[in-house]
């Protein structure tokens, strides 16, 4: 029982980190040109992934006595003969793909989150959940049911709620770059899924290309603005490695840590608190304010999201439930941020996958 009370804090934990993100990268964003805060980010993230490979290569070797290591393309599974490598053909094939399309995730969403509430952010991107399942058909043969559409649109119309604001308008231009980057995270959650299948993909070394990928992609666009982080004060470095240590690097690997001790449908109830957290921490700490419209958009958009996992989760395990009738074994979510990967504001949680962009 003590083990699972701490795989339980570990996961709301995380899920408390990703909420927070919305929140730091608006403040980081007001500070600082949107795509330094992004090469910032990747960079850090990099730098703390490759530290972490980099003294597991060197615990190898010791383990070894000093003789030249041998791993295989998984983690704790020796291949004899095969000499170590900080990545394999699989990771940098998988990575690099994976890496431009987590950018395309970040830069919408980081845009996004610049011009809107944190607590807006939070609960728009959630509909990742929903727009998942519709994008990658794979694993729903003849289609979803029906009771998965009506998840969805209460989802819909608890956006249309939380874009309102104090009464009916036009969409805020960050609302709308939020919703654009709930629908492109799902379709890259989609693909960590046909990439990563059949693949023995370690998931630090993967988020490790993904984060060099990014670094890399956005060196020279923020090339110009890099100045600007010479007067960055003590307050806007510590949003910057929040962002990067924290909402990527720590809960990438805390998550993976715990979804390996609980059940997939535990670990996806506590870390599908994600939008509740940001709500809170954008109204406890940015000032947003919950009015009775948007507080019943909130309260429809965790309650659709939740609905559609359960559904989605529910016909996909009678999908491919066994001829001889017996349930499958649960198997916990797949870490992919990714999945695994770049921090970035947001949840790219697919259903029963729990999966993170990085950084």
């Amino acid at each position: 029982m003590p083990d699972a009370r701490r795989t339980d804090a570990v996961l709301l934990l995380v899920a408390l980190v990703w909420g927070s993100s919305y929140l730091a990268a608006q403040t980081a964003t007001a500070v600082l040109p949107v795509l330094v805060v992004l090469f910032v980010r990747y960079a850090l993230s990099a730098v703390a992934c490759l530290g972490l490979v980099a003294a597991g290569r060197l615990s190898v070797v010791r383990r070894s006595g000093g003789r030249p290591a041998v791993e295989g393309p998984s983690v704790g599974k020796p291949a004899a003969g095969r000499p170590s490598a900080w990545w394999t053909r699989d990771e940098v094939r998988t990575g690099v793909p994976l890496g431009l399309t987590q950018a395309a995730v970040l830069i919408v969403e980081t845009y996004g989150v610049a011009h809107t509430s944190a607590a807006n952010a939070g609960l728009i991107i959630s509909l990742t959940i929903v727009l998942t399942p519709l994008l990658d058909r794979t694993g729903h043969p003849g289609g979803l049911p029906p009771s998965f559409y009506a998840a969805a649109g209460v989802c819909l119309l608890a956006v249309g709620l939380l874009m309102s604001g104090n009464g009916f308008h036009a969409p805020r231009p960050g609302d709308l770059l939020m919703l654009a980057a709930a629908v492109v995270r799902a379709g890259h959650v989609a693909l960590v899924g046909r990439l990563t299948a059949g693949r023995a993909v370690r998931p630090l070394h993967l988020t490790t290309v993904q984060t060099l990928v990014g670094a890399a992609l956005f060196l020279l666009p923020a090339s110009g603005g890099l100045p600007a982080l010479a007067r960055v004060d003590a307050a806007g470095w510590a949003q910057l490695l929040h962002l990067a240590l924290f909402c990527s690097v720590f809960a990438f690997l805390a998550q993976t840590w715990a979804v390996q001790r609980t059940s997939a449908s535990r670990a996806g109830l506590l870390l599908g608190t994600e939008p509740i957290w940001a709500v809170a921490v954008g109204v406890g700490l940015a000032g947003d304010r919950l009015t009775v419209l948007t507080g019943l958009g909130a309260a429809l958009m965790v309650a659709g999201t939740y609905m559609g996992q359960a559904v989605e989760r529910a016909h996909r395990t009678a999908a491919v439930r066994p001829a001889s009738g017996h349930a499958p074994r649960p198997r916990p979510p797949e870490p992919s941020d990714t999945a695994v990967t770049v921090p970035g504001p947001g949840p790219g949680a697919a259903p029963d996958r729990a999966e993170r962009a990085a950084p």
